[in-house]
């Protein structure tokens, strides 16, 4: 009996399971909540899907990960199209999925709102980082479909209302896929050319599915990259994209957008034609002021000979009074100059300095008497004090006969002569002179 079973190995049985389970449920629908969610290198995204009792393993592949108009994140319901099969080497099951959508929220609606939320916290969204579009535009780029109404009734509003713009058209797909890198290529392309003012960025109306690649970030970028202003005009009015959160001004529809990059010729016009009569009716009303300026000058002036006439007669005036006035100051100051002379010569220097001679003269006989006074107090107490010095000085004893000894020419003085021993040589010094001598024996007793 034991010889005639077969024994599976492990990984035969796990093949068996797994074959059994593809083969019995196939392709499948399944909703869940994801949680775990863990995005390789690879490109590969692996998770866990669960409900309030159970949970399964699942991958979702890179080609199938890459084509999501959404990004899956942890928390978020969904249904998956998938295969369910056991992963041998853990011996696991495991949902294979080929397709995901969010309940609830269509997979186009959630990947609109999770970019917008993505550029607006990047400050994409932000007023301060809008540029105002010129008010004269020389020259206007459109980035739209060639084929269309959207672009004949831009360049139809554009003609009409500012014929001196010139227009360039970039023809770009504006749905379908690849839509979206032609966008952002044309917007790219008219940066390049240069000598644009204004860029337009639209299309006419249509379905969600149809104005995506307006959704898509990278027309987002390149407009956000542009040098150049850029309008949106994407859709209907109710329609709104990413496009026109990140543009420089959103315009509800493409005819509107043309409207709003160029002024009205008419309207410029009628302007002008204001601005020339309210000119005129200023210029009229500032000459009118002046010749009643110049008027009331000609009243308060007078007739300018009379006025000649008084002028000079009171210039006459003020000469003679003039010399008149000088005459008298002339005199006064000979007068000031007489007085100041009699002051000098009674208080002047000649006086002071007859004065100071005679101070100094005496000052001078002073200091000589004092000088000599010091003189002799200074000498006698000099002549003391030698006299003290020389009682003192040890040169006076050697004179009398003394003498002085010392250890070797430069050594210390001998006081007692119980430091001696015989032998030792010392140095006498003398009143007039020095000699050497050597000690026989020396004599502490001085007997």
């Amino acid at each position: 009996m034991r010889t005639a079973l077969r024994i599976l190995t492990v990984t035969q049985l796990a093949a068996r399971i797994r074959d059994t389970v593809e083969r019995t449920l196939g392709t499948i629908w399944v909703a869940g909540e994801i949680s775990n969610l863990r995005r390789q290198a690879s490109g590969h995204v692996y998770f866990t899907l669960k409900d309030d009792q159970s949970q399964l393993d699942a991958v979702m592949f890179r080609s199938t990960a890459q084509v999501l108009a959404f990004r899956p994140t942890d928390g978020m319901e969904v249904v998956i199209e998938a295969r369910i099969g056991l992963y041998p080497p853990r011996g696991r099951l495991q949902l294979y999925v080929d397709a995901m959508e969010p309940r609830g929220l269509g997979a186009l609606q959630l990947a609109f709102e999770q970019l917008k939320a993505r550029l607006a916290a990047e400050g994409l969204f932000a007023p301060e980082r809008k540029r105002p579009l010129p008010a004269w535009p020389r020259a206007i780029g459109l980035v739209t479909a060639l084929r269309g109404a959207a672009v004949h009734d831009m360049r139809t509003v554009l003609a009409r209302r500012w014929p001196l713009a010139r227009v360039v058209v970039r023809p770009v797909r504006v749905q379908g896929d690849g839509a979206a890198g032609e966008i952002a290529a044309g917007i790219r392309d008219l940066n390049a050319l240069g000598g644009l003012d204004v860029l337009v960025v639209g299309r006419g109306g249509g379905s969600l599915e149809d104005l995506w690649a307006f959704n898509e970030e990278v027309v987002a970028r390149a407009i956000v990259a542009s040098a150049v202003p850029v309008v949106s005009a994407v859709g209907h009015e109710v329609d709104f994209t990413i496009a026109d959160f990140v543009a420089d001004e959103r315009a509800p529809t493409p005819t509107a957008a043309a409207a709003r990059v160029v002024p009205d010729r008419d309207e410029v016009a009628a302007r002008v034609a204001r601005s020339e009569v309210a000119l005129r009716e200023a210029l009229d009303r500032r000459a009118r002021a002046a010749r009643e300026r110049l008027r009331g000058l000609e009243r308060r002036l007078g007739d300018p000979q009379r006025r000649v006439r008084d002028i000079g007669q009171r210039l006459d005036d003020l000469a003679t009074r003039a010399v008149a006035g000088i005459a008298g100051r002339l005199r006064w100051e000979r007068r000031e100059i007489g007085t100041l002379a009699a002051r000098l010569a009674r208080g002047g220097p000649v006086a002071g300095l007859r004065r100071a001679g005679e101070r100094l003269r005496g000052l001078d006989e002073r200091l000589r008497f004092a000088l000599g006074v010091r003189r002799a107090e200074a000498r006698a107490a000099l002549e003391r004090t030698t006299g003290r010095l020389e009682a003192l000085s040890p040169l006076a004893c050697l004179a009398r006969g003394y003498a002085i000894v010392r250890r070797g020419d430069a050594g210390p003085i001998v006081h007692d002569a119980a430091t001696l021993v015989p032998g030792d040589r010392v140095w006498l010094l003398f009143g007039r002179g020095q000699a050497q001598a050597t000690i026989d024996e020396p004599d502490p007793t001085g007997d």
